[in-house]
């Protein structure tokens, strides 16, 4: 009967195994629907994100939903040690291993405790196996376990590394966006200060950025889940961004590289979608995306624009062009936004907005 015991001990640690190669390893995006990291993040999240949404002050909240992406990692790769630890004790006692114990003192505990030895290749030596097939089971454990460790210790630097890449356009976008980053504010700025023609090597560098964020976010899901340094910047924001902005150069800005625009809202689209179907978060009804632009705040844009001596295209057309990109990616992007946690930007930076460089510990640049 011990050895039917075996089955389950063996699958446990396969299932385990293959999930973290296709995790850490693999560089794609896996499409299976049935996986152990899915229901774990799926499970903590729809928790975590419950009390979170119960937290009224928005400074807390923001700072403990920071914690669940690093803290959620930790909890992965204890959950992959505790099972494969509990997969070769159930290996181990299934096989009826004899023990330089004597056979009173060997309980299913005893080979728990051999397992966790061997599994930190911690070596005390107390409780050995004495039968081959014993011994081969510790040395194959005590070979996953330095092979797990060794590549948790490759890939935590490159998971932090693409999340700090990510982290620096998002920063350089504060002094030309506003702090929440807005489009019709990234246009004005560089109306108002004769600079609109460097907007297209600012829009390249964008859409370098987005072809960066689809590789690592699809080939690493958990840093979606990593929040920025400031409560009003996140990456999902960023991205939106980018894409009212170009969605406005599309329809036609006076000046503004409308080709580069193009490309740009291309990669950035391809982005945000692929990212939404590895959360599986269908698109929000078309409905709930005009909370984002209000009636009369596409004639206000246009006033800001004119100011700074950039003209956006008016007429019918242009509206229901600007409508058409739209809805291109805003229900991607709402989506998101709901099942993450993270506002979307404004389309016009509020009046009372400042942005972040100016402000500190000790007061504000006014």
């Amino acid at each position: 009967m011990r050895l039917l015991a075996a089955i389950p001990g063996i699958t446990l640690i396969l299932v385990i195994l293959w999930d973290a190669f296709e995790t850490i390893i693999l560089p794609r995006r896996v499409t299976r629907r049935l996986r152990l990291t899915s229901v774990f993040y799926g499970s903590i999240w729809a928790f975590s994100s419950s009390i979170a949404r119960s937290m009224r002050n928005h400074k807390r909240r923001e700072k403990y939903l920071g914690m669940f992406g690093p803290l959620s990692l930790l909890m992965l790769l204890a959950m992959w040690a505790a099972g494969l630890i509990i997969g070769y004790t159930i290996l181990l006692w299934a096989t009826d291993s004899e023990l330089n114990v004597s056979p009173a003192a060997t309980t299913f505990g005893t080979y728990l405790y051999l397992s966790g030895v061997t599994f930190f290749t911690l070596g005390y030596g107390d409780v050995a196996p004495l039968l081959p097939l014993g011994r081969l089971i510790v040395v194959a454990e005590a070979a996953t376990g330095f092979g797990l460790l060794a590549i948790v210790i490759g890939y935590l630097p490159v998971l932090y590394q693409a999340f700090s890449r990510r982290e620096v356009n998002i920063s350089l976008l504060d002094a030309r966006a506003g702090s929440p980053s807005s489009a019709a504010e990234m246009l004005r700025r560089h109306g108002e200060s004769g600079h609109m023609h460097e907007l297209s090597k600012v829009l390249h560098e964008w859409e370098r950025w987005s072809a960066e964020l689809m590789e690592s976010h699809l080939s690493y899901p958990v840093l979606c889940y990593f929040r920025s340094q400031h409560d009003n910047q996140s990456w999902l924001a960023a991205l939106t961004t980018v894409l009212d902005t170009c969605s406005l150069v599309m329809v036609g800005v006076d000046g503004a590289p409308a080709w580069q625009a193009k490309l740009t809202f291309a990669m950035a689209r391809h982005a945000v979608v692929d990212i939404a179907q590895v959360f599986r978060t269908a698109p929000s009804a078309p409905q709930s995306c005009i909370t984002r632009l209000y009636p009369g705040d596409l004639e206000r844009i246009r006033e800001i624009l004119e100011i700074s001596s950039a003209h956006l295209r008016d007429g019918e057309d242009a509206d229901l062009k600007l409508a058409e990109l739209r809805l291109m990616y805003e229900p991607y992007v709402s989506a998101l936004s709901e099942m993450l946690l993270m506002p979307l930007p404004p389309w016009i930076l509020g009046s009372d907005a400042i942005d972040n460089w100016k402000t500190s510990a000790w007061g504000r640049i006014q």
